[in-house]
């Protein structure tokens, strides 16, 4: 039987961040969140993410009841899972890295989308399921229309953010509340 892991939202600008297990032959799903916290601050550079991924993908892997002897886990080929593969090739654990689709990948992207809309409150009809260049600026522009008061769902740990977006963030906003003025 194979288990696969693949992971959403790590690399997203703002919100939680999720991991999907699917057990390819019943169907079960489950999920694990990754807090906004760990993509921020002092967490961010002491690379907490890593260590919490792992305890995660084990918690896991134990409500899968994950038999180590006869299953396989195919793990998706992304960083925030070089720990993980550390502690399988320590526990001797089959794996292969692999490129996730499919299923588990519409899962865990739509899980990482219903949080950006419910708990976060994105209501732009051009956030998807597809990573990439134009979430991230569904994203940047949802921070930008209210700039202070959703820069803390920012992934502040993020080096572009603070060199680069921040700046272009505050500006935009400026320009927004300008506009919105004129009218």
């Amino acid at each position: 039987m194979t288990i696969e892991i693949d992971d959403s939202g790590t690399g997203d600008l703002v919100g939680n961040a999720f991991i999907g297990f699917l057990r390819k032959k019943t169907g079960e799903l489950i999920f694990r969140t990754l807090p906004l916290d760990l993509f921020k601050g002092e967490n961010w550079k002491n690379k907490k993410l890593l260590k919490v991924t792992v305890d995660l993908v084990k918690d896991g892997l134990k409500e899968l009841k994950f038999q180590k002897d006869t299953e396989i886990i195919k793990l998706c080929r992304g960083n925030i899972f070089d720990k993980v593969r550390k502690y399988f090739l320590e526990e001797g654990i089959n794996y292969e890295d692999a490129i996730v689709e499919g299923k588990l990948q519409d899962a865990v992207e739509g899980k990482l989308v219903d949080h950006l809309r419910n708990d976060l409150g994105v209501r732009s009809r051009s956030l998807s399921t597809k990573s990439g260049a134009k979430r991230f600026f569904v994203l940047f522009n949802w921070v930008c229309y209210d700039f202070f008061n959703r820069e803390k769902y920012v992934k502040s740990g993020f080096k572009k953010w603070n060199t680069v977006w921040r700046d272009r963030g505050i500006k935009k906003y400026k320009e927004i509340r300008n506009n919105t003025r004129k009218s």
